[in-house]
């Protein structure tokens, strides 16, 4: 699932609005706003702002989570056992950017304002066992990484990976943040790009989510600041969430059937895999009886290299590599067809044995 992230106080009510409808046009179903920047003397204005902004989202079928945490609770006169002036203003769930103590966040999946708990899954303290200990409602149970404003603040894969899947072993929902090229606003004053990763900043918004969805780690994607341009929004609503697709250069001279091997078929990497190559076999079946002439056989792959089998390769004709590692290609068996866009070749690493993917021409 796809979201978008919405801070009404950076900007008017009708650009809001305008904003969530746009979003909402190409299949964005989540909205992700903060309510960190509440105080005793803007509370009742800021509370009838996302009010009037959420009954628009609402009536578009869009999920909204506000972010609070224990000072935010001060500040309204809200405690968990009562919590419906959250449910009152529009919110589906609370974000809670800080923890309680386990047995508070358990209490509040039974409450009867019906919201669920967004908890922040960006570190590695134990949380949510502890809040397991105390036996919640975990239908009500899900988890947000966090975003990160500063440079060099982003969240390692390595760190990320660890974390995200404690919640995943448990079937928890997950969402995490990527990080518009061009918009310029969130919570806070500063902030240069709003990733949780921090490899993800400067890349193309749609590699991105991409690689969130390729770690099969994350189920719903949302855009960390405001306001991502429509090219943006289409790009990710062209990603298929299930499977994996990359860009494709192709390089001169490849011919019509190596383009339909390529293009026109689900491809699937073979069970048995080596560290030198992804493996699509089973489309050779189709082209069995059609000639693939060599051309364009250099002596060495490259990684990222896209390769065919071609008529002197005997039963591998019509095989589909992307290769991983250097490797030589002197008896010139392989067509080199085109490469793998550089920006997306870390991608290749998450095509795990009989993981489906396809290409797309850049």
């Amino acid at each position: 699932m796809l979201g978008i992230s919405i801070y009404p106080t950076k900007s008017d009510f009708k650009t809001s609005v305008e904003y969530i409808k746009l979003a909402h046009k190409y299949g964005f179903k989540r909205i992700f706003a903060s309510l960190l920047d509440v105080t005793e003397e803007n509370k009742k204005e800021l509370l009838n702002l996302f009010r009037k902004v959420f009954t628009v989202a609402h009536e578009l079928d869009m999920y909204i989570t506000i972010d609070a945490n224990p000072r935010v609770f001060g500040i309204l006169g809200v405690d968990y056992q009562h919590l419906n002036l959250f449910k009152d203003i529009g919110a589906d769930a609370i974000r809670l950017d800080a923890n309680f103590d386990g047995l508070t966040e358990s209490l509040i999946s039974y409450g009867d304002s019906g919201l669920d708990i967004e908890l922040n899954i960006s570190s590695d303290a134990g949380n949510i066992e502890n809040i397991l200990s105390y036996a919640p409602n975990k239908k009500k149970i899900l988890g947000c990484h966090n975003f990160y404003p500063q440079p060099y603040t982003g969240l390692d894969t390595e760190f990320f990976t660890k974390c995200t899947k404690k919640y995943k072993k448990l079937g928890l929902h997950t969402a995490a943040f990527v990080s518009s090229q061009v918009a310029k606003l969130g919570p806070h004053p500063f902030n240069s790009g709003l990733p949780t990763l921090e490899m993800h900043r400067h890349l193309p918004i749609e590699v991105q989510a991409k690689h969130l969805f390729a770690t099969r780690l994350i189920d719903d994607v949302i855009i960390g600041n405001e306001f991502a341009s429509e090219d943006e929004l289409k790009k990710l609503s062209l990603i298929n969430e299930e499977q994996l697709t990359l860009n494709i250069e192709f390089v001169s001279g490849v011919t019509e059937i190596e383009r339909k091997i390529i293009l026109n078929y689900l491809h699937f990497n073979r069970g048995d895999i080596n560290s030198y190559s992804i493996r699509s076999t089973y489309v050779k079946l189709k082209f069995k009886d059609k000639s693939i002439p060599k051309g364009n056989t250099p002596e060495q792959l490259h990684p990222g290299d896209v390769v065919i089998g071609n008529d002197s390769f005997g039963q591998y004709k019509g095989e589909v590599n992307i290769v991983k590692k250097a490797i030589p290609n002197i008896d010139q068996h392989k067509n080199v067809i085109g490469r793998i866009v550089p920006r997306e070749l870390f991608l290749i690493d998450y095509i795990k044995p009989w993981t489906k993917f396809r290409f797309q021409e850049q």
